[in-house]
């Protein structure tokens, strides 16, 4: 296990396992920060240029997209077409990597000017879309490194990360993550992988404490999950004739929650989408370990605070 992770574990679990007496207010251990898809609103994403700056603004740890291309190589990439992030068209998997690496991976990365413009500015400075490879190549081996697989068939991507797992040395170091249950399925036939438990299981296990009141089948301990910290979602009630939906920003991340999720021993949490201070020092007093966030270079200026939590946030084991 890498000395960053390692060393992480550790003083979560500590922190985890305190108590505290009275109103007094007390300092919670520091949650990871994790740069989603190397800090999107730093940096155009998923590219070399978003990791070195989530690096250089003191991220703990890397998260980074996958896809596949039409000759099988595992690149950083997370929108379904082309057009999204780059000046080119059409899906990942229908192009080949030579091909794609004449493409612009910053090319809609905008920016707005004081006076409200809105400017380009890697227009006439591209970047090329990174392979896996080059990711795990230009991050160091300490700082640990989250994969969300968003391609099907999983199988076929599964079996490519694999390789250059295997290859790079990069097993004990990685965490796998994608919102398809069919990746845990896939990755089963690897048993070095280290994975998030299912989506489907997590989200299913808060809206159980939030609507039922009841804890269902808790994860083991040492596992991963990971949920929005916030969510747009819709309840959906069933009627004789029919059903009627309520839109809900949903914050299903609560004591009640984080304690149901470590009910078999230390579980490790991540929320997902924690991107100003008051999200920061909630999640962070709820014993949250990993924030995923948008921007290490504004999140460097909140961690740099005070934090202090009320004894009545604490959450243990």
């Amino acid at each position: 296990m890498p000395p960053t992770l390692r060393t992480f574990i550790a003083v979560a679990a500590l922190a985890a396992a305190s108590t505290f007496a009275g109103c007094r207010a007390y300092s919670p251990a520091r949650p990871m920060i994790v740069a989603h898809r190397g800090g999107t609103a730093d940096f155009p994403e998923n590219t070399l240029a978003a990791i070195r700056g989530a690096l250089d603004n003191h991220a703990d740890a890397i998260w980074l997209t996958v896809q596949l291309t039409r000759d099988g190589v595992p690149v950083l990439y997370r929108p379904a077409d082309l057009s999204t992030n780059t000046n080119g068209r059409g899906a990942i998997a229908d192009i080949d990597l030579a091909e794609l690496q004449t493409l612009n991976a910053g090319w809609n990365f905008a920016r707005n000017d004081a006076d409200g413009a809105k400017r380009y500015p890697y227009r006439d400075r591209p970047m090329r879309v990174p392979t896996l490879v080059d990711a795990l190549r230009a991050i160091p081996s300490s700082v640990p490194v989250f994969l969300d697989m968003k391609a099907l068939p999983a199988v076929r991507q599964a079996n490519a990360v694999a390789r250059v797992l295997d290859e790079e040395g990069a097993w004990s170091r990685v965490l796998i993550y994608s919102t398809n249950a069919a990746y845990q399925q896939a990755f089963a036939a690897y048993p070095q992988a280290r994975l998030f438990e299912s989506r489907d299981a997590t989200r299913a296990r808060l809206a159980n404490v939030a609507l039922a009141h009841a804890c269902i089948d808790p994860p083991p301990a040492g596992a991963w999950a990971a949920f929005e910290y916030a969510r747009q979602m819709e309840l959906t009630e069933t009627f004789t004739l029919g059903e009627a939906r309520s839109p809900v920003t949903a914050t299903l991340w609560t004591s009640k929650a984080v304690a149901c999720f470590r009910t078999q021993g230390k579980t490790h949490i991540m929320a997902i989408g924690v991107n100003d201070a008051n999200d920061y020092r909630a999640a962070a007093c709820l014993g949250i370990d990993a924030l995923l966030v948008d921007s290490p270079r504004a999140m460097r200026l909140v961690t740099s605070a005070p934090l202090q939590c009320p004894s009545s946030a604490i959450n243990t084991p």
